[in-house]
């Protein structure tokens, strides 16, 4: 036994190891009828239990497309299942940073230490770090032990894992119609476009703000300096640090001018080897503390990975890759020589995209084009094309930064529409390499209200409903078997936070935000915790499970869920 277990320390640490070289290293410990085991199992259970039956798990634990690894399996007979760790919530027993812990203590207080009720699950030493950071920093301030308070930031985490959980408070960014318009000049809007003059004149009778200028508030949260500031633990190189990916969400149309307050929370920390990845959300409201729209940020911070953190996270909004036929459009623009110097007006004065000595620092021959601008131009122009210039109808976009732009280059948007989906890509036409990868456009149909709920800062389960969509667009049919809506309510804490609809009765189906459109009533309503949404879809929450236990409530047609088998599988099954 102390041989075997021996061994899974080793599978582990060849995991651990061999992560930045993206080898993966897993242990199954099996139950077969051998020479060892005949004459201990019954004859009946020795006959099921034919070794042959591990040879499925072996294979797809070393295929490619199996993500897993560090784990322990077992399997028996065509039977195969996952072990895991279980950590209780424990207590925090001590008084103050120099007291001591008596046996009494630990023995009045040992029923709550062995409480498995709402007990954690670690899957590595960084969640096990994390969960014990906040234990020292949380748990004395719940416990009925009090204690010092300057006890838990002297316990507290350095490096990535010190990021996770950072708040900002609302930072105020007041604009007018003049910074409408620079943003505007800033991504190329010329007044020679048809109704160029909608996003360049204060007088025009549709004036308003392109539907992504809701970046540049937020982006004023996110590059105003006090984010790394509360990162004590951990000091970055910002000549490192690299613009990844970006998402951003209208939840009402942006005014011509305002006063807004954008607060900030870092959901994630990802090492990616060569790397680290910080996730961070951003909430912007108006003066009357209504959401206006909310962005994903994640920042790549070059030589900070190998950390022992998790590789992916369900708190990122996915990337999906275009459909594999020829585009549906395609548009190209030849940026301006001053585009960077041009963009840089709206808040990003980042001398890498004006000054040529600061650039060669970075490693580039010349100052690059700001990630943002051709953001912006690839918007405005699936805006052009699938919303004709309305605004109003452009929901969400999200993208990941591939490569670098030269002020001057000519951008090629090639265009695919998946209902109400425009998948797209960006390549710079003089060298072919595409700048933006994985993006896409959700547009809002012209006969749908922009929905007025919120995504909150902490919400996780829009990535799943995102994954759920496009799970929809490559299983065609699925409506056509259901032909049923379904109605999902998110709660935060006990409390609503967001409605999806899933509409499998209408067309090829469709997922949106909000409540099901034409006043049409749902045949199932789901209500939910957000992390219990991500839970159940990832396959960490079992259905029935959740449905006894009281954490999933349905109502309506119980037995449609049955259906939602082919779109939730292999996370979970309904």
């Amino acid at each position: 036994s102390a041989a075997k277990l021996g061994l899974l320390g080793l599978s582990n640490t060849v995991a651990i190891e061999g992560y930045k070289y993206n080898v993966h290293c897993n242990t199954i410990t099996p139950v077969s009828g051998t020479r060892m085991t005949e004459g201990i199992l019954p004859p009946e259970m020795f006959d099921e239990l034919k070794p042959e039956f591990l040879a499925p798990l072996v294979l797809w634990l070393c295929h490619e497309d199996c993500e897993d690894s560090g784990g322990l399996y077992k399997a028996a007979g065509g039977w195969y299942g996952k072990f895991r760790w279980e950590l209780t919530e424990g207590l925090m027993c001590q008084k103050s940073q120099e007291a001591l812990v008596t046996p009494e203590e630990v023995r009045d207080n040992w029923e709550k230490i062995i409480d498995f009720k709402g007990a954690h699950h670690p899957a590595s030493t960084y969640e096990d770090s994390a969960l014990l950071a906040m234990a020292l920093q949380g748990n004395r301030g719940n416990s009925k032990v009090k204690s010092n308070p300057t006890a838990a930031s002297s316990a507290s985490l350095t490096g990535p894992l010190s990021a996770v959980g950072v708040n900002l408070k609302a930072r105020s960014f007041t604009y007018n119609a003049k910074d409408v318009i620079l943003y505007a000049l800033g991504v190329g809007v010329s007044t020679e476009d048809e109704n160029g003059l909608q996003f360049l004149y204060e007088n025009s009778e549709d004036f308003s703000p392109l539907p992504t200028f809701g970046i540049v508030p937020s982006q004023a949260t996110m590059m105003g300096g006090e984010l790394w500031s509360q990162i004590p633990g951990w000091s970055v190189d910002f000549t490192k640090l690299l613009h990844g990916e970006m998402y951003i969400e209208n939840i009402k149309p942006l005014p011509t001018s305002a006063t807004l307050y954008t607060e900030l929370k870092v959901v994630d920390v990802l090492d990616k080897g060569s790397g680290a990845v910080l996730i961070s959300n951003t909430l912007t409201k108006d003066e009357k503390g209504d959401p206006v729209s909310w962005a994903q940020w994640s920042l790549f911070i070059v030589g900070e990975g190998n950390f022992g953190g998790p590789r992916k996270s369900t708190k990122a909004v996915p990337l999906y890759d275009a459909p594999k036929r020829s585009p549906d459009a395609t548009e190209e623009f030849k940026t301006d020589i001053d585009q960077a110097a041009l963009y840089r007006l709206n808040g990003d004065r980042n001398p890498l995209h004006i000054d040529p000595a600061f650039a060669a620092m970075g490693g580039f021959s010349q100052p690059i084009l700001h990630g943002l601008c051709f953001f912006g131009i690839a918007a405005r122009i699936i805006l052009k094309n699938f919303c004709k210039n309305d605004a109003k109808l452009f929901k969400a976009m999200k993208t990941r930064f591939a490569r670098s732009v030269i002020p001057g280059q000519t951008l090629v948007v090639d265009m695919w529409k998946e209902g109400s989906r425009i998948f797209f890509t960006c390549t710079v036409k003089e060298t072919k390499q595409a700048c933006l990868t994985g993006g896409y456009v959700d547009i809002v149909d012209k006969d749908s209200r922009m929905t007025s709920t919120p995504i909150s800062l902490q919400l996780s389960s829009s990535a799943v409903f995102h994954e759920i969509s496009q799970r929809l667009a490559n299983t065609p049919g699925t409506a056509e078997k259901v032909k049923a809506i379904f109605l999902w309510n998110i709660n935060k804490n006990k409390t609503h936070a967001a409605q999806w609809t899933l509409d499998l009765k209408h067309g090829p189906g469709s997922v949106y935000e909000g409540a099901p459109r034409n006043g049409e009533k749902p045949n199932v309503t789901l209500t939910l915790e957000d992390d219990d949404m991500v839970a159940l879809v990832t396959g960490k929450l079992n259905a029935q499970k959740a449905f006894l236990s009281g954490k999933l409530k349905v109502s309506g047609n119980v037995m449609l869920t049955q259906k939602l088998q082919a779109l939730l599988k292999p996370q979970a099954k309904m």
